[in-house]
């Protein structure tokens, strides 16, 4: 009995490669040694591997019983050895399974997916963008780089990567180079706008110089504090930005002089309401702004603008440019019919 628990001890010791194999080869042999023990009652080895199995699991069925005496002093080394060998190894499978929790938590672990949302910096403003990418799309996954001791969030949709966004290594492992997108966010309560946007531009001009290595395209989007950075960040080849001190004084602005209309812009900013701005496509059977105008209108949706144009009513009877990109005002039921 001590031989077994010193036995035992080795085990537990044993790696975990090491041990699958020491098992495996354990269950086998010992289903061919009960066969050639007992032919008689276990007369494939397949039958002993049941018997084995039944027994270091606690199953014990009883359809299949040794009979003889070596056979019986088997089963009891099988319940001796080979249920503390089990034990074993589900405890070293739960334990794995722990430390993969545990790496994940701590953003050590390496993104493989694609077709994701990449958020670097954890902010308010990038949990809420991140709830609204969600509902938005059912089936994205938000991939978070940020310097924080472990993620901000226990969701299944979000996987933390910690460390430098400058760092190639970091967005290797974040694996923008296959990202949808990758948003870039300032801190809440940011009190040095210039030092802020500064920080933001050394990251985005990581992400191209990695993007341009690569020979990829990776789209980018910044949050700016300041107007006066814009073309800097132009410079920078930044895809899209957003102002974030302007566009709140522009809503203001708006709402004080046209009463309301700073609820239906966060009306339409919000899944809330219903409905949602969404960029579709040319058909091929729209020939001109009006035909799809029409058409959309018929399916429930609304054309406002071919990309940054606004002013679609005014050029109807224009045929559409092959690179359009076509914005509409409509629920997802219709968006998801018209796509």
């Amino acid at each position: 009995m001590l031989m077994i628990f010193e036995l035992m001890k080795v085990v537990v010791r044993i790696r975990k490669l090491t041990l699958i194999i020491i098992t495996i080869i354990f269950l086998i042999g010992s289903s061919y040694i009960i066969h050639w023990i007992e032919p008689d009652v276990f007369p494939t080895p397949f039958i002993g591997f049941w018997y084995v199995m039944t027994t270091v699991t606690t199953t014990g069925y009883g359809d299949f019983v040794p009979e003889t005496t070596v056979g019986k002093v088997f089963g009891l080394f099988l319940y001796f050895f080979g249920i503390g060998l089990i034990g074993i190894v589900i405890g070293k499978i739960v334990e794995g399974f722990g430390i993969y929790r545990k790496l994940k938590e701590e953003g050590k672990l390496k993104y493989k997916g694609s077709g994701h949302y990449v958020i670097i910096g954890w902010s308010n403003k990038a949990k809420h963008t991140m709830k609204e990418i969600l509902a938005i799309d059912d089936h994205s996954k938000i991939v978070l780089i940020d310097l924080m001791p472990k993620s901000p969030m226990d969701e299944e949709t979000l996987f933390y990567i910690q460390g430098d966004p400058t760092d190639k290594e970091v967005l290797e492992k974040a694996n923008v180079l296959y990202a949808k997108a990758v948003l870039i966010f300032t801190k809440d309560n940011v009190m040095d706008s210039i030092a802020a946007d500064g920080k933001s531009l050394i990251i985005v001009s990581s992400i191209e110089s990695y993007a341009k290595e690569k020979e990829k395209e990776i789209y980018t989007l910044v949050e700016i504090l300041k107007e006066k950075h814009i073309p800097t960040f132009e410079h920078a080849n930044v895809d899209e930005f957003i102002l974030a001190d302007e566009a709140l004084s522009d809503l203001m602005a708006k709402s004080a002089v046209h009463r309301g209309s700073g609820k239906l812009v966060m009306k339409l900013l919000s899944r809330k309401s219903g409905v949602d701005l969404w960029k579709i496509n040319k058909h091929q059977e729209w020939k001109t702004y009006n035909d799809a105008f029409e058409d959309l209108k018929r399916a429930g949706a609304n054309l406002i603008s071919d990309r940054n144009d606004f002013n679609i009513l005014t050029k109807l009877g224009e045929p559409i440019p092959a690179e359009a990109e076509l914005y509409i005002i409509c629920n997802k039921a219709t968006y998801q019919k018209i796509k």
